[in-house]
């Protein structure tokens, strides 16, 4: 189980701690976090806002919410350096967004839910492969593909570097659609993650000592790249309509949908340098640049809220209602209609599991944001 599948749990099971006034006991011995890493977290638990979340809690006690975290948290995380904070102030956070919304789920008047026949369910595993040839294969959960140099058992696609020193390059497209997700594990090693409504063209094979060259056509990606020490020195590019990212071998997300003008590019781990028709740019790890056309500007992010999505997990933090819908729209396959524009702009935290219900999830921003809604078909409507 991933550290962020564990945040879910952990925080459901003490968010259910907390309402029948429980609290976790024997504490285990964790080396998650040093002893500076608590006491940092704690200080971010004195955010206004997390204590004003914490008085509708009750006015749970921060030592003893972080004694529940300790209590629970038993699992070595690998390259948790930049998320543990933002990891363990999620779970307090969930925690206090479950409460308050099971809370509110009293007020039963704010919501009206339209019965009806259509059902909506999360995304899964599925993709579009087109090869060279033009052909199209449906890949997916129960679906198995096999073919020279790649094979696919529903839910990831890998292909082998065979025949690495062909001078020419043939080219596959995944095309990832809406209520869909997508791991490939490309040729050379590298592995990508997509997201739904995406689509990526990248090499059947990479040629020897040649750029390694990709372009996410359009959408979210999260990208592990193979180093180049382990390919002769060739460098990594991911295109995009407006930009090149050159990497060494790094980690890095990149949001590049077609309903926006504006590039995301998240960097985890390594380095990577920009360039377009802008002046080239280096991120260090924990920063984000945000091309908006022909200008780029760039700062340091919450990167675990960036690329959870990969870890079938929802972080919205200070996200404004009509950037959230967009999210979901993508996820559940759904159309969203906001009736009062005005609302659009209020914003909404949460951490929230990929895999709930669409309902449960609009209850909880319907009841947090006192905003009815009502859901008819495959559309949803706030009022």
């Amino acid at each position: 189980m991933s550290i962020f599948n564990k945040i879910i749990e952990l925080s459901n099971q003490i968010a259910s701690s907390i309402l029948k006034h429980e609290k976790p006991k024997e504490l285990l011995d964790s080396d998650l976090f040093t002893d500076s890493d608590k006491k940092y977290i704690l200080e971010h638990l004195t955010d206004e806002k997390l204590i004003k979340r914490a008085a509708l809690l009750k006015q749970i006690d921060k030592k003893e919410a972080w004694s529940e975290i300790e209590s629970k948290i038993e699992v070595p995380v690998r390259k948790l350096s930049i998320w543990k904070y933002s990891a363990a102030a999620a779970i307090v956070i969930m925690a206090s967004t479950i409460y308050f919304s099971k809370d509110q789920w009293s007020h039963k008047e704010q919501i009206k839910v339209v019965a009806t026949k259509s059902v909506i369910n999360p995304g899964t595993d599925k993709a579009i492969l087109v090869l060279a040839s033009g052909e199209e294969v449906a890949l997916g959960k129960g679906s198995s593909y096999n073919a020279t140099g790649v094979h696919s058992n529903g839910t990831e696609i890998i292909y082998g570097n065979t025949n690495s020193n062909k001078e020419s390059t043939v080219y596959n497209y995944l095309t990832i659609p809406r209520g869909g997700q997508f791991f490939i594990k490309l040729a050379d090693g590298t592995k990508v993650w997509l997201n739904s409504d995406s689509k990526l063209k990248f090499p059947v094979n990479f040629v020897d000592g040649a750029p390694r060259q990709v372009e996410l056509v359009y959408g979210e990606a999260y990208f592990d790249v193979s180093p180049s020490t382990e390919h002769k020195g060739s460098h990594f590019n991911v295109l995009t309509s407006n930009q090149n990212i050159e990497v060494l071998g790094t980690e890095f997300n990149v949001r590049a949908y077609q309903d926006t003008p504006i590039i995301y590019t998240t960097l985890v781990e390594g380095k990577v340098n920009l360039s377009g028709s802008f002046q080239t740019t280096i991120l260090k790890p924990g920063q984000q640049s945000v091309l908006d056309n022909h200008n780029i500007r760039v700062a340091s992010v919450d990167v675990f809220n960036e690329v959870s999505w990969k870890e079938g997990i929802f972080s919205f933090q200070e996200m404004p209602l009509k950037e959230i819908m967009k999210v979901l729209e993508r996820w559940y396959d759904i159309k969203i209609i906001f009736k009062n524009k005005a609302i659009e702009n209020n914003t909404f935290n949460g951490i929230l599991d990929k895999n709930q219900k669409i309902e449960e999830i609009l209850n909880i921003i319907s009841n947090t944001n006192k905003i009815p809604y009502e859901i008819n078909q495959k559309t949803v409507i706030f009022k």
